[in-house]
């Protein structure tokens, strides 16, 4: 009787289902594989908030503070590479030549310089600037904020 019950339950459900269906084969839907978004050109430094560098005076004593929250995988000290690559004397640099560091391949073939501009979107945003990079951090929203870390990396003590 259970067993007559249960068939009785599935060829209801069955049929429910094939109420909504509208005829064709197949009910899954083609989804198009995700596609990596393209990295921002070397001369590009448009952020997404708008602001740029130069509106802003940097305050490295206040950076040094923001800079806290970086100290988990980054260090100002020459040759002194953690989890991410050191920052010392990042400001000139090209992007994914730290000796000794294991870049991701978005990262080491990003070829740009790092000014200071450059710098300022990256921190707004990373996986925008270097689509596919390992660095996990989401960004620093206050443009304020982005200045004064930068002006600390220029002079970190």
């Amino acid at each position: 009787m259970i067993m007559a019950r249960a068939m009785g339950g599935l060829l209801v459900l069955c049929a429910m289902v094939s109420a909504c269906s509208d005829g064709s084969e197949s009910q899954t839907e083609q989804v198009a594989p995700a596609t990596k978004p393209a990295a921002i050109a070397a001369s590009d430094v448009t952020t997404l908030d708008g602001t740029a560098i130069a509106s802003f005076t940097g305050n490295a004593e206040n950076g040094k503070a923001v800079f806290a929250q970086c100290r988990a995988c980054h260090a100002t000290d020459a040759g002194v590479n953690m989890s991410g690559p050191s920052l010392h004397n990042i400001i000139g640099r090209m992007s994914g030549t730290v000796p000794g560091y294991n870049y991701s391949a978005a990262n080491a073939g990003a070829k740009f310089v790092w000014t200071k501009e450059k710098l300022f979107q990256h921190l707004e945003k990373p996986q925008r600037v270097i689509p596919g990079t390992k660095m996990m951090f989401s960004g620093i929203q206050d443009a304020q904020k982005r200045a004064d870390v930068i002006a600390y990396l220029e002079t970190p003590s």
